[in-house]
């Protein structure tokens, strides 16, 4: 990927991983706009020059409203990557977990599947261009407090291996960016062995870089995370993240 050369159109990235990735894309070249909810963020973020659209994914009807607005200023956008996510914790002994559920499906699956229609006609008529999608390490080991954070991006994987498929011979690419714990709203604080921001997306950058581009941009911290399975280190692993469920309140590990 010529990373100084694109339009790109970052979807929940008005912080975090997100907002850095925004001003690496800026730094390469590139021109960068950024969509989110967070009045107040997006204002900080037009302030350094980006373009700045108002979008929820969760509302059909807004992210077809920055579909439309997005491409009326920038016509040439052949980049969109799909950050917006929530974690939450999740009792499952517990019913009123319903709720999280819902709310972490409808953002990270459906939300991601919204962005990804509303530009798919776009890209295709392009006849090139990148949609980038965010899973995570808990895509492929389970962190057994947020259960369905782990299926959400469990199955933002498959439908973006079923995406890229689909896509095959129309120019357009899918890349699937599999964060790490990322030292970054809130993750230092309760992960020590979170990944330093600058360093998370120095790695990213370069992967992104590579050529041809990894269909998954995998930074060498979540190799152990992505390879449990086929490495037999699986079980042993999730037994230990098993722990972390003295996090849930009323709950000891």
């Amino acid at each position: 990927m010529d990373l100084s050369n694109r339009t790109v159109f970052i979807v929940g990235g008005t912080s975090g991983i997100g907002r850095e990735l925004a001003r690496r894309f800026a730094a390469a070249g590139s021109t960068v706009a950024v969509g989110g909810r967070s009045p107040q963020a997006l204002a900080a973020l037009a302030g350094e020059g980006f373009g700045t659209f108002a979008v929820d994914v969760t509302d059909h009807a807004s992210v077809t409203s920055a579909r439309d607005a997005v491409l009326a200023r920038y016509p040439e956008l052949d980049t969109v990557v799909t950050m917006s996510g929530v974690m939450l914790l999740e009792d499952l002994r517990d019913p009123a977990h319903f709720e999280a559920a819902l709310t972490t499906i409808d953002t990270n699956l459906v939300g991601t599947i919204r962005v990804v229609d509303a530009f798919t006609p776009h890209l295709v008529r392009r006849g090139a261009g990148t949609f980038v999608t965010v899973t995570s390490g808990i895509a492929f080991l389970p962190f057994p407090p947020m259960p369905s954070y782990a299926a959400s991006k469990a199955a933002v994987h498959a439908y973006s291996e079923a995406l890229r498929v689909q896509l095959d011979g129309t120019g357009v690419g899918v890349v699937e960016l599999v964060p790490p714990a990322v030292a970054t709203a809130g993750q230092e604080k309760v992960n020590p062995h979170a990944l330093p921001l600058d360093d998370f997306t120095t790695e990213v950058m370069h992967l992104l870089s590579q050529d041809p581009t990894p269909d998954e941009i995998l930074v060498e911290r979540v190799l152990v995370h992505r390879w449990a399975e086929r490495d037999g280190t699986y079980d042993d692993l999730v037994a230990q993240r098993s722990r972390a469920l003295a996090m849930l309140p009323g709950r000891q590990a």
